[in-house]
């Protein structure tokens, strides 16, 4: 299991989101990197879904103690593991890519539900997407 996590929205450095303060000694910050998947503004915060193609821009963070920085996570982003199939999120290892062309393993939250009419992020940069709205 790896101990590096993925984020690409409201928990990147930065945010004021609603729980991520009680991440903060719990994350080493390693570096700019990207996923395969599609991003989604769901107005309130992005929702990355896996696809076969396109890119999403995100942040990956060592976590100190996986075990209780994923619980906390698990909280934040609503994943249950007894009932993954009605979480929002859903956690997943996947390939992250650095800036540098380095991979490695990091857990990544997917969004869960209907997306409705939300809309899609083509640059896969949720940074990006809120200075140009």
């Amino acid at each position: 299991m790896t101990d590096l996590v993925f984020f690409y929205g409201t928990l990147m450095s930065g945010f004021k989101r609603p729980g991520r303060a009680k991440l903060d000694g719990a994350l080493n910050p390693i570096g700019r990197a990207t996923i395969t998947a599609a991003l989604f503004d769901l107005g309130i915060y992005p929702a990355a879904i896996p696809a076969g193609e396109g890119q999403v821009l995100g942040e990956v963070h060592q976590m100190l103690d996986p075990a209780d920085a994923l619980a906390t996570l698990d909280e934040i982003e609503g994943f249950s593991a007894k009932a993954p199939d009605a979480s929002l999120y859903r956690r997943v290892e996947i390939p992250v890519t650095f800036e540098d062309g380095r991979t490695a393993q990091a857990w990544v939250y997917f969004y869960n539900a209907p997306l409705g009419r939300a809309e899609r992020i083509a640059s896969g940069d949720y940074l990006q997407h809120l200075k140009i709205k």
